[in-house]
């Protein structure tokens, strides 16, 4: 992480308290608990889901991606912000109130899209070998 978390903090004092945590690269930055941005090489992206991907299509954003070994992973589920946010103090606390909204929604189950453009795992079905006879009593029953 590039940016000190006070400085993270300090852009979203407008949407209210956050905490700034260290993580990989760069850094989360928690409200209430759940995690509405990621900052890594002084640019921040706000979390999103289906609801709210639309405004970052229209400001011409990209969503969060990394390089691996393997190529290139895409987190859909974080969204550049706007550079515009971060020179306008009360349009990223929207921004943010929206984030923390999509995060919320995740958290309740209820949220759109958390894919990549890694290929989906397939996986077996596990086949579990049948109990031998004796081993389907009912606990608490004699055998006799």
């Amino acid at each position: 992480m590039s940016a000190a978390p006070e400085r993270i903090a300090e852009l979203f004092s407008s949407f209210g308290p956050v905490s700034v945590r260290r993580m990989f690269s760069g850094a989360g930055v928690f409200a209430d608990g759940l995690m509405i941005a990621l900052a890594v090489d002084e640019v921040i992206y706000l979390k999103a889901d289906d609801s709210f991907i639309p405004l970052f299509e229209r400001e011409g954003q990209q969503p969060f991606s990394y390089r691996t070994r393997d190529g290139r992973r895409t987190l859909t589920s974080y969204w550049r912000m706007p550079d515009r946010l971060y020179d306008e103090p009360d349009m990223l606390a929207e921004w943010a109130r929206l984030a923390f909204a999509a995060a919320r929604r995740v958290a309740d189950g209820k949220g759109g899209r958390k894919t990549t453009n890694k290929p989906a795992r397939t996986h077996r079905k596990v086949r579990r070998p049948s109990l031998p006879p004796e081993r389907h009593r009912t606990p608490g029953r004699s055998r006799r």
